[in-house]
C-alpha cells in the first residue's frame, strides 16, 4: 500500500513522527557499539529517518541515510545532522569506509534485508560494528506490532534475534545478541 520500504508512509508522517515516538535508547546503542574492536569515528545511521537514533549518540561523525526525503529533511533541518537519501541495499559509500552502522527501529521496513546486511558489511572497516535494534515478532507485544503494521498496509518483515544473528553471520559479520525482549539488539562485528 505504501510502496517499497513503506517510504510513502514515512514521507506522510514525517512532520509528526518525533512527537509520537519516544527518544532512541542511547544506552542500548552504546552497549552495542562497545562490541566494535576499532575506534568509532565515522558512523552511518541507516534507515535513520528524522535522526532520532543519531541524536542519542555522541562522539562520532554521523551521517543519516534514509530513503524517505520527508524524514531525512527532519534530520537535517530539525537536528542539523548530515543526511543522504539512499537505499540501504545500495549504500553510496566506499568499501571499509566507516567504523559503525546503526539501524534502529527500521530493519523490519527494509525491502531487501539481506542486501542491507551485505552492504553494511561491505562499508564497515575490519572490527567495525553493525548495531541493529528492532522488535521481536515472537514476543507478545511484537505480535501486536506485526499485526498493527500489516493492518495499516505496511510491508514490514520482522525477524527474531536469532534469525537476524544467523543472517549477519551469512553476511560476514560475527554476530552477538546483546539483549532480548520486545525490543532487542543484535550486533555484527566485521571480521
Amino acid at each position: 500500500m505504501y510502496g517499497v520500504g513503506d517510504v510513502g508512509f514515512f514521507d506522510r508522517v514525517a512532520p509528526l513522527y518525533d512527537l509520537a515516538m519516544p527518544p532512541a535508547d542511547g544506552e542500548a546503542l552504546a552497549a552495542g557499539l562497545d562490541h566494535a574492536t576499532r575506534p568509532i569515528e565515522r558512523l552511518l545511521d541507516v534507515g535513520g529517518g528524522s535522526g532520532r537514533a543519531a541524536a542519542a549518540l555522541t562522539g562520532p561523525e554521523i551521517t543519516v541515510v534514509d530513503a524517505s526525503v520527508g524524514m531525512l529533511s527532519r534530520a537535517r533541518r530539525g537536528r542539523g545532522l548530515a543526511g543522504l537519501v539512499a537505499d540501504a541495499g545500495r549504500l553510496p559509500f566506499q568499501d571499509a569506509s566507516v567504523d559503525a552502522v546503526t539501524v534502529v527501529d527500521a530493519f523490519h521496513h527494509l525491502p531487501d534485508q539481506d542486501a542491507a546486511l551485505a552492504e553494511a558489511a561491505r562499508v564497515l572497516a575490519s572490527g567495525g560494528a553493525l548495531v541493529v535494534r528492532d522488535f521481536n515478532p515472537d514476543h507478545p507485544l511484537g505480535r501486536l506490532l506485526v499485526a498493527g503494521e500489516h493492518a495499516i498496509g505496511m510491508e514490514s518483515r520482522f525477524r527474531p534475534p536469532s534469525e537476524l544473528a544467523a543472517a549477519m553471520d551469512d553476511a560476514g559479520l560475527d554476530p552477538r545478541i546483546v539483549d532480548r525482549g520486545f525490543g532487542y539488539t543484535v550486533v555484527g562485528v566485521r571480521r
